[in-house]
């Protein structure tokens, strides 16, 4: 199907990469409902993205919720042929010390609500034959699990292995998740909040780390090349298998 006539729902779309992924999308012509918790960001971006666009209100982590904003969202734009979902929460601090309120958090917004926005989003996936996308990170599937973001981590990698589950059961839809590496987002509500709440002590300490292990180059990926990229993945509905797709910064230069 042609990048103007998909309607794609993006899951986490209030700000950082699933705000960028929206608005991208909406620029190629794509019609687009924006879900996400915060009502005053998702009316701004979708105002942003235009007269094709829609904001919806949706908690992931509550499964009336999830059911509700998709429903809401396949009225709206007529049917659903591509899901993005692209929340993620992360907590910086060693195992060791993780809670087990920090653990539910992270596998309530990572994991289960990506299985409760997908659940809700199948029957109309099934109907157009389109496709499901997941953020992950190259932390979780290409490199040794990065330092003081061990949930996080865990809980992506759990995500990935989700993807896997869906893609054995339901064949009539195409599942992909993406590795993300290094991005910052865009500017203003656009930015990622990777950094939000951590303490900058341990947020330094941990870059560092990571920067001398090589998991890190200082280099960011281009906003433009991850909307392309999901935009790509989207075309190809559920005629091609795409298991697992990495971007990654290319070459030297600064973005």
């Amino acid at each position: 199907m042609a990048t103007g006539g998909r309607r794609v729902v993006i899951v986490g779309a209030s700000s950082g990469l699933g705000r960028c992924v929206g608005l991208g999308l909406a620029e190629r012509g794509a019609r687009t409902a924006f879900l996400a918790r915060r009502a005053d960001r998702l009316e701004a971006a979708a105002a942003q993205a235009g007269s094709e666009a829609v904001g919806i209100v949706c908690d992931v982590t509550d499964e009336a919720s999830c059911r509700h904003a998709i429903s809401e969202a396949a009225e709206k734009l007529g049917g659903i042929d591509g899901l993005v979902y692209s929340t993620g929460a992360i907590h910086f601090g060693s195992l060791v010390e993780t809670d087990a309120a920090t653990w539910a958090r992270l596998f309530a917004t990572n994991v289960t609500g990506a299985a409760l926005a997908t659940s809700a989003a199948l029957p109309h996936l099934e109907r157009s034959r389109g496709t499901a996308v997941y953020l992950s990170s190259v932390s979780a599937s290409l490199t040794p699990p990065w330092p003081m973001i061990g949930g996080y981590v865990t809980s992506k990698a759990a995500l990935d292995k989700l993807v896997e589950a869906w893609r054995a059961e339901c064949p009539a839809v195409g599942f992909t998740r993406l590795a993300v590496g290094d991005c910052a987002g865009g500017e203003g509500h656009s930015a990622t909040e990777f950094a939000n709440g951590a303490d900058p002590e341990i947020f330094g300490s941990a870059v560092r780390d990571w920067m001398q292990k090589g998991y890190m180059s200082g280099q960011l990926i281009d906003v433009e090349d991850l909307v392309s990229t999901v935009d790509a993945i989207l075309a190809c509905g559920a005629s091609a298998v795409l298991p697992m797709v990495t971007i990654a910064p290319r070459g030297n230069s600064p973005s």
